[in-house]
């Protein structure tokens, strides 16, 4: 018996396992899909993931906020207009949350959802209504949960100003010097990206200046809410929003902002036709109908105000993020080549570009859709 096979038997109170295959493409933790033999549907297969402990330093409260999840939708799912499963913990067959291996890997087991795919990018104007209303279901069903319950399993997450002065300090360690030896044959594109961050750091702190001054407030988010994130069943319709690792207290902002990044980018993040991006409205206008469909019951009018700040933000931050780490020599997000890390942050610093660009439209389609 392989090892897999061996920390798969451990959530196994019964039955055999008969097979654990590679599941997904997450950047994050090692993600398996588990089939047992004997079993009745649908429980003759789970999934199986290691939790990656260099990002997740806690584990166990990544485990806890799903445990604390489950307990408040087991209250409020059972009168929904139609299907939506999450994603739940299996314990093992001692009936622990987790199972800790020899090496200190941490491993856990969570249902599979049946029936059910993802997508990398948005097929089509309904595949965008369908994320949308994915995302405004999980909001709406979390709103009611007390933020306190939850741990913060990654503080500072989605904090711009935080990111700003990561970005700031790389700049100051590597110097002028330095940052145009890392460029050498992309100094223009260097320049240009440290241009762009330049006029508009005066920007980055829009949400959490709110958020002090009472206009915003902390709420349960998903935290990393993307296209690939959102299961849609076989008749096209949004049936779960899975990866939960990043569940946490924040501003509904951030996953606003992120869904809408992810969605409506048609290139896509890893293109390398940076100057050809740009920000889709019709795909933004049917994922807004979508999410606020559902979301006008809970969002406040301060929430919409800052709607349009939110969705810039998103971009620009993780423009900045994968910028900082290329002037960091590339030690935080998985490379293929060198340069990996500047042609993504040039993808999103023009998709912020084309939201500024259509500003006007944009704040006015969501003032539409109220």
């Amino acid at each position: 018996m392989s090892q897999l096979h061996e920390i798969a038997t451990q959530f196994t109170a019964s039955g055999t396992v008969s097979a654990v295959d590679p599941l997904g493409n997450g950047n994050i933790n090692s993600t398996y899909l588990v089939t047992v033999s004997d079993e009745p549907a649908p429980d003759q297969r789970f999934v199986l993931q290691k939790i990656n402990t260099g990002i997740f330093r806690q584990p166990e409260l990544v485990v806890k906020n799903m445990q604390v999840l489950s307990e408040h939708l087991d209250r409020h799912t059972a009168d929904l207009p139609r299907r939506w499963e999450m994603p739940r913990i299996l314990p093992t067959a001692t009936g622990e949350a987790f199972w800790v291996d020899e090496s200190k890997g941490y491993w856990r087991a969570i249902t599979f959802i049946e029936e059910s795919q993802v997508f990398e990018t948005v097929e089509s104007v309904a595949h965008a209504k369908e994320v949308g209303y994915g995302l405004a279901m999980f909001h709406s069903l979390i709103s009611t949960l007390p933020v306190e319950q939850l741990a913060d399993t990654l503080e500072g997450f989605h904090i711009a100003p935080k990111y700003m002065a990561e970005y700031e300090e790389a700049c100051a360690e590597t110097g002028n010097r330095g940052i145009q030896e890392i460029g050498n044959d992309r100094a223009e594109d260097v320049r240009y990206c440290l241009e762009f961050v330049q006029q508009r750091k005066h920007r980055v702190a829009v949400l959490e200046e709110a958020k002090a001054a009472g206009q915003l407030q902390l709420r349960p988010i998903h935290g990393d809410p993307k296209v690939n994130n959102i299961m849609l069943g076989h008749n096209g319709q949004a049936v779960s929003l899975i990866d939960l690792d990043t569940l946490k207290p924040g501003l509904v902002h951030y996953d606003i902002g992120d869904c809408l990044r992810s969605s409506c980018n048609p290139l896509g993040e890893e293109t390398t036709d940076w100057r050809q991006v740009e920000f889709d409205l019709q795909l933004a206008q049917a994922m807004l109908e979508g999410y606020l469909s559902i979301a006008s019951d809970f969002l406040t009018d301060q929430d919409y105000q800052y709607l349009y700040d939110g969705i810039w933000l998103i971009a620009f931050e993780l423009g900045l993020r994968f910028f900082t780490d290329y002037l960091a020599g590339s030690t935080y997000f998985k490379i293929k080549h060198p340069s990996h890390n500047l042609d993504r942050a040039l993808v999103q610093f023009q998709l912020a570009a084309s939201i500024e660009a259509q500003a006007d439209t944009l704040k006015a389609m969501i003032q539409s859709l109220r």
